[in-house]
């Protein structure tokens, strides 16, 4: 028989780990307890290691934690959010419910509906523009009917964009039942049904209304003072003629050169836009024409839709919600508003559009007769076709500008 020798290991020489395939060297594995105890301290802070203490947490006002007032707090923003939004949409409701019943009962048949939700659908709204109502700066317009502005929106939510097509209220056009007219006299002959009928023949199937607002001009200066003014970017330095003099003597409106703006970003009050919007000439600029006018109007109308879309007016709306729709009749229900505002939201680019012609003297009265390229301008509209500017020289001619600062 053989002896075993055991070998005792030599100072300093490290154990070995015994596996069954062999040993390997390294540090023998200790139990879980013995290393912890080896890392700890006593109390009386003998032994290696650092000390390690679970701190308790911290309680703050009624014993909370600091995590659970942070979870408490956003938990209550959202229910205010929530709280606040409702009553916003429950005060614009009651308002757009009033808008509805301005609008006459016959003009929602001449209207074509919806293909689908406005988030996801192209759709197109008339914008009528009318300042026949008594008041400061509308004196002897009483009875005038005329829609002094004609506009169609329409929107393209798949490629995020936004087109606006002027219609001169002096274009010639076909009035079912009155023959060939000035396009603005259909409102003045048969309202606003009449007023669509004569736009849907201009622009063709191609193009139908599904919706329509109606603009009150002279009630507009309200609404644009209660939501704190509007910014317009006046497209050059204009010098009105003489119409509602600010002062109260004659002598001094005698003396008075008439209305002046700047060009540039400028800040109106609701009296200031409206003064902007009835400009019909201006004495740096001979070759001022009613296209500058409705242009005019037109920003004044993008500029007020602009700030009643911005999160700023949310605030507001519990309190304001109804008296901003005041001026405004429309067949839209609130939950389309809110679509449209999203879909405006989302647009990153405006296309400004026109239709236009030649300016002709017929029966005494001044005319736009349209051109061939009208057709044009409606497949640029309806996306058919790039955007095409109007010809440089020619006031009346049609075409289509990309962004906000165009001149139409």
């Amino acid at each position: 028989m053989g002896t075993v020798n055991l070998r005792m290991a030599a100072s300093g020489e490290k154990p070995y780990r015994v596996y069954r395939g062999g040993r390997a060297k390294g540090k023998v594995p200790l139990a879980r307890h013995d290393r912890e105890a080896r890392r700890a301290v006593r109390s009386d802070g003998s032994g290696p290691g650092k000390i390690v203490e679970r701190r308790p947490r911290r309680r703050l006002w009624l014993g909370w934690t600091r995590r659970r007032w942070i979870l408490v707090a956003i938990l209550g923003l959202i229910l205010f959010f929530a709280v606040w939004g409702l009553a916003g949409y429950l005060s614009v409701s009651s308002g757009v419910s009033d808008a509805n019943a301005r609008l006459p009962k016959n003009v929602r048949p001449a209207l074509t509906p919806d293909n689908g939700l406005l988030f996801s659908t192209p759709t197109t709204i008339l914008l009528l523009g009318t300042d026949h109502a008594t008041g400061r700066g509308s004196a002897g317009r009483g009875a005038d009917q005329h829609s002094d502005s004609i506009t169609l929106l329409h929107t393209d939510p798949g490629r995020h964009r936004l087109y606006y097509l002027s219609i001169p209220r002096d274009l010639r056009a076909y009035v079912p039942g009155y023959g060939y007219q000035k396009i603005n006299t259909a409102m003045q002959y048969g309202g606003t049904r009449l007023a669509i009928r004569a736009v849907d023949k201009l622009v063709g199937a191609g193009m139908p209304i599904n919706h329509v607002v109606i603009v009150d001009f002279n009630q507009f200066e309200k609404l644009i003072d209660a939501i704190g003014g509007i910014t317009v970017n006046v497209p050059e330095n204009i010098v009105s003629n003489r119409f509602d003099c600010p002062y109260s003597t004659q002598q001094r409106c005698l003396q008075w050169k008439g209305w002046r703006f700047h060009k540039g970003p400028t800040h109106l009050s609701g009296h200031e836009a409206l003064i902007f919007s009835r400009i019909r000439e201006n004495s740096l600029d001979p070759s001022w024409t009613d296209f500058d006018r409705q242009h005019d109007q037109q920003l004044v109308e993008q500029a007020t839709l602009n700030k009643l879309s911005s999160p700023s007016l949310f605030f507001s709306l519990p309190f304001d919600g109804n008296s901003l729709l005041k001026p405004i009749a429309t067949d839209l229900s609130t939950w389309k508003l809110l679509q449209l505002s999203w879909v405006k939201f989302r647009s990153g680019k405006s296309i400004h559009c026109r239709l236009g012609g030649t300016s002709e003297t017929i029966g005494g009265g001044a005319y736009i007769i349209g051109s061939s390229e009208n057709i044009r301008v409606i497949d640029e509209v309806l996306g058919r076709s790039a955007p095409q500017p109007p010809p440089k020289g020619e006031p009346y001619a049609p075409g289509c500008i990309v962004g906000a600062n165009s001149n139409y």
